[in-house]
Parts: structure tokens; C-alpha cells; sequence
């Protein structure tokens, strides 16, 4: 008689011509079943984010331990990042500075869109205190930083033409039933 664990189970066809079938342990079976949990895009991409930044961290001469990273160092990590930029900024010499639509070449540098740098403080914001920084010395975090995303938003809202406009959130009026019969009344 054999144990549980050198049980032999088969997995696929039958003994048919044209069908496979492949023998697994029950063990190996419990481990096919079970894969790894997958990270969600959002924390893969968040990991991604971190082991980027941490890289550069490390290439930086001389290198820069995190702990003693600063929102100096962020800083020059955005701005090092736009060489990698697929999102055209015209300067304010350009002919199409301020047009929405651009009908020919010019030679205005590419850069990171605003959007995706923001997006990329938000996870590393998440990521440096999961990684365990400490909230209040979070680099990410600094007002210099918003500061420079809201620069690089309105530079590039106005080399395209396009005004960003905050979303203003709705208000909910309220009336109030004496000021009704006030108003009726006049």
C-alpha cells in the first residue's frame, strides 16, 4: 500500500492514441496548484519604481545610501528621468509654444508628461514607507516636490496651449425653508 504523498495521480487524456498523459505526485500536484500570489499591476509597477530609484541611488557618484536621501536627491531623479521622455515641451522661442497642434518639426526637447511623474512620486511616496521609512523624513513627501510637479505641469499646460483647470468639487446648496417663505413673501 503506498502513503498519501507517493501516490501516483494522472493528469490529461485517456489512454487514447493522440492524448498525453503525464504522472504527478501528489506533492507536485499540491505545488502546481499553488503558484505565487501575482502582485497587481499597480504593485508591480510600484516595485519597479523603487528598484529604479534604488539603482540610481547606487550609481550616483560618490553613491547615496537611502537613509540619508533627501528631497534634493529626488529632485535630480525627475529631472534626470526626462532624457527618457516621450512628451514634447515646446520652449518659448518655438513657433508652436502655445499651440495645441503641431504641424512641423521643431527641435523643442522631449521630457517626462506630468502626469507620469506624479504618478511615480505617488508610488515612491508608498513605496519608501513600505520599505520602512519613516512618514515624517519621507523625501517624497517634501513640498519641494510639489512645488516642482506643479512647475512642470503649468510649463507644460502652456507649452501645449492647454490650461489646466482643477476640477472644482461640487457643492450641495441648501435651503433653508424660513428663507423660502422670506422670499415668497417679498
Amino acid at each position: 500500500m503506498m502513503s498519501s504523498s507517493e501516490q501516483r495521480r494522472e493528469v490529461g487524456g485517456g489512454e487514447g492514441e493522440g492524448s498525453s498523459s503525464m504522472t504527478l505526485t501528489q506533492s507536485d500536484h499540491h505545488h502546481q496548484l499553488s503558484p505565487a500570489p501575482q502582485l497587481s499591476r499597480y504593485e508591480s509597477q510600484k516595485r519597479r519604481d523603487w528598484n529604479t530609484f534604488g539603482q540610481y541611488l547606487k550609481n550616483h557618484k560618490p553613491p547615496i545610501p537611502l537613509p540619508q536621501c533627501n528631497y534634493n536627491h529626488v529632485l535630480d531623479f525627475l529631472r534626470y528621468l526626462d532624457q527618457f521622455g516621450k512628451t514634447k515641451v515646446h520652449l518659448n522661442g518655438c513657433v508652436f509654444f502655445g499651440q495645441v497642434e503641431q504641424v512641423g518639426p521643431c527641435t523643442c526637447p522631449l521630457r517626462q508628461a506630468w502626469g507620469s511623474l506624479d504618478a511615480l512620486i505617488g508610488r515612491l511616496r508608498a513605496a519608501y514607507e513600505e520599505n520602512g521609512g519613516l512618514q515624517e523624513t519621507n523625501p517624497f513627501a517634501n513640498s519641494a516636490i510639489r512645488i516642482y510637479l506643479r512647475e512642470v505641469r503649468d510649463s507644460q499646460a502652456k507649452a501645449r496651449g492647454i490650461p489646466y483647470k482643477k476640477k472644482k468639487k461640487k457643492r450641495k446648496i441648501q435651503i433653508n425653508s424660513s428663507n423660502n417663505n422670506e422670499v415668497n413673501s417679498t
